[in-house]
């Protein structure tokens, strides 16, 4: 990024929420006295979206009182902040729940800084790192992490643990520019103790917070106000190894489901089978997300500096959809733009950063539809006909405009309720757009798309199950698996990716969460039969925390279910299960069922099935840690860190034990050359995710 004036630096806090504090040529030692007194900071410190001279900071410094209060901000070149660069007062007030932004500019490129906050009596937060970005034509390696999904109130985070204790340890050009968290954040959702005594599957539900304003559904809670919002922001803050993350580098934060809703889209809810409207909640979701990360974002409720203002909404039905899927009623249109989190970041030469919203603006996901619930099988299990899910996404642009007027499942023939209706749609008309723009327009070696949802297919070979284990598979060919991500949104991610194709854009990579495992492969618009065309690289990181498939499937997949060894089978000399799901994603049935039979990894391999998954490298359905970028001129490698099950707190400096380290490695393809990755697991075991 090219320098700016001070002017348009001020022009841009204000844009952002922040105050603006410009840094001065002079080095200078510290005006105030500061001692630490982090219990008066209890949420810790941040900073976020840096560019090469500039970034934001953040800090919560709750009062007793309501009036406004102003604290001192530092950064300095040292850790003893005997060469301070800039300073400014920044103001904290109830309206923002006591938190503040600041936007420090004047900064040099690709340099380590330290920040403070100081009270007007020395009282000071904890010292911490960030750092900015190197500019437009620094040609040298980057490293960053991507993470998602960590749940406080079922696990521990690790994780962050392993990652500082590494980058500590690691020479000053290896260590970590960012971190990049792809959503999930927060878990809305909580279940209190006495609710679930018997926790979730091996887990301990930890008490974490009580909503005030809360509903309960079920056997949980969510909030319904923008103080409840904020209580379980503070509650996962309170989480140490979490807290020294944002401590030692800059988070670049997007928003997926769980800060608004678990199956919320645009301002809509869905709770036991009914959608709903909440506008007020989607309000209050960004005002909290605005409030708790550093992030540039923007709000177009007014220029302040210190609140976000909250435009007015009421809850109303929204019954009218456009030709994009984003429903016209006044009210959810309000609410879905009180905040715009799309946006690019550039660091070097090398990379730019393209951050997508999936949830402010998709249509429906099909297959959440009541109708979808036809293809739902207790014989199988998680699996949905492929051919049936590219029908109801596809809506009445499939086969050319000739949509069927039902779908063929076994003996059945459902009724094909998406016939009528626009394809389904996950950017959003107007997003999508400008994300095709950027890919276009960038100048970049690698244009990182950071997706918080999966673009990697994730599907299953049914019809090559034997004929004696259950009955017939009632569809045509492949199964694949529902979830809402771009493995099923086949029209919008094969314009994406005929886009980059016709278009020669080189370098497309995309880093994904919410899965909660370890993807790496190819990013191709069709799997065989059809034509196998990659025009990029994909991966997903596993969860931070939250539980996965694996971990589930081992509770409450029936233990005398016939295709139990598809998804935690058992050889003759294994002890517990096995997470075989994998190698059903990677090699297919035969593959597991072999297994089952010999416990031959070798022999199980042998019969894997070629058309599946060409895609796919490498999966673990059960994997929690984190990825690790490098990105070169030449080169993109995504390394997977795994470690095991965070069911408590390690108490170890490293954060516990791995079980694995893998590699995948791609070098800069030509416009008319197809990726290749290479995958290598260079620590520990991971036999069935390859």
């Amino acid at each position: 990024m090219a320098p700016i004036s001070r002017k348009v630096f001020i022009q841009t806090a204000i844009a952002l929420g922040a105050t603006a504090a410009w840094g001065h040529s002079l080095t200078l030692p510290s005006a105030f006295s500061w001692r630490e007194r982090r219990d008066l900071y209890p949420e810790g410190v941040a900073s976020g979206d840096p560019d090469s001279n500039s970034v934001l900071l953040w800090t919560r410094y709750p009062s007793n009182g309501h009036a406004a209060k102003k604290l001192n901000v530092e950064v300095a070149e040292d850790e003893s902040f005997h060469q301070v660069v800039a300073s400014a007062k920044a103001v904290i007030s109830e309206a923002s729940d006591w938190t503040c932004r600041v936007l420090v500019g004047g900064l040099k490129p690709a340099r380590v800084y330290w920040y403070r906050f100081t009270d007007a009596k020395g009282n000071g937060s904890r010292l911490s790192r960030t750092i900015t970005a190197p500019t437009d034509n620094d040609e040298r390696p980057i490293r960053f992490v991507f993470v998602s999904c960590q749940n406080v109130n079922q696990g521990a985070q690790n994780a962050y643990r392993r990652m500082i204790f590494e980058d500590e340890g690691a020479a000053e050009l290896d260590r970590l520019g960012f971190i990049l968290h792809l959503g999930d954040f927060i878990y809305e959702i909580v279940w209190y103790p006495e609710d679930r005594p018997q926790g979730m599957y091996d887990r301990r539900i930890r008490d974490i917070v009580r909503y005030q304003h809360g509903e309960k559904i079920e056997d949980f809670h969510i909030p319904t106000v923008v103080d409840d919002y904020r209580a379980i922001y503070r509650a996962y803050l309170h989480d140490p190894d979490l807290q020294d993350a944002r401590a030692r580098w800059p988070f670049v934060c997007m928003w997926d489901n769980h800060e608004f809703s678990w199956l919320g889209w645009q301002s809509l809810q869905k709770f036991q089978g009914t959608t709903r409207p909440a506008q007020t909640r989607k309000v209050a979701a960004n005002q909290a997300f605005f409030e708790y990360q550093p992030a540039r974002i923007f709000k177009p409720s007014g220029p302040s500096l210190d609140q976000f203002h909250p435009p007015r909404v009421v809850d109303q039905p929204v019954t009218h959809f456009d030709d994009h899927g984003l429903g016209q009623e006044t009210n959810n249109m309000t609410a879905i733009r009180s905040l715009r989190g799309y946006r690019a970041l550039r660091w070097g030469r090398n990379t730019e950063l393209i951050i997508t919203d999936q949830r402010s603006y998709r249509s429906e996901d099909p297959t959440d539809r009541a109708e979808a619930n036809a293809f739902s099988s207790k014989d199988f299990p998680e699996f949905f006909p492929e051919e049936a899910l590219e029908i109801f996404d596809a809506g009445r642009v499939y086969d050319q405009g000739h949509p069927p007027v039902s779908v063929h499942y076994g003996d059945n023939n459902v009724p094909n309720f998406r016939k009528d209706q626009p394809p389904q749609t996950i950017l959003g008309a107007e997003q999508k757009a400008w994300f095709l723009e950027k890919l276009l327009r960038s100048k970049a070696t690698w244009k990182i798309w950071g997706n918080t949802i999966a673009t990697l297919d994730m599907r299953a070979d049914p019809q090559n199950l034997p004929p004696d284990l259950t009955r017939p598979w009632p569809g045509s060919g492949f199964a694949g698996f529902v979830g809402g991500d771009f493995g099923t949104a086949y029209v919008e991610r094969g314009e994406i990716y005929d886009f980059v194709r016709d278009n020669g854009i080189t370098g497309f990579a995309t880093v994904a969460g919410d899965r909660h495992s370890f993807w790496a492969g190819l990013a191709a618009k069709f799997l065989p039969p059809k034509s196998f065309e990659p025009v990029g690289i994909a991966f997903v990181t596993a969860s931070i925390s939250a539980p996965g498939m694996v971990e589930a499937f081992e509770h409450v997949f029936p233990k005398d279910h016939p295709l139990r060894p598809l998804f935690v089978g058992q050889g003759p000399s294994d002890a517990r299960p096995q997470p075989t799901v994998n190698m059903l994603l990677r090699h297919g049935v035969k593959s597991c069922l072999e297994y089952a039979k010999s416990g031959d990894i070798s022999k199980a391999r042998a019969l894997s099935n070629p058309d599946l998954s060409p895609h796919v490298s490498f999966a673990d359905m059960g994997g929690h840690g984190y990825s690790v970028v490098r990105v070169t001129s030449d080169s993109f490698e995504a390394e997977f860190v795994c470690i095991p099950r965070p069911l408590e707190r390690s108490n170890r400096a490293d954060g516990g034990p791995l079980l694995y380290r893998s590699k995948h490695r791609a070098k800069l393809w030509g416009s008319r050359e197809t990726p290749r990755l290479e995958s290598q697991i260079v620590e520990g075991d991971a036999r069935f995710s390859v």
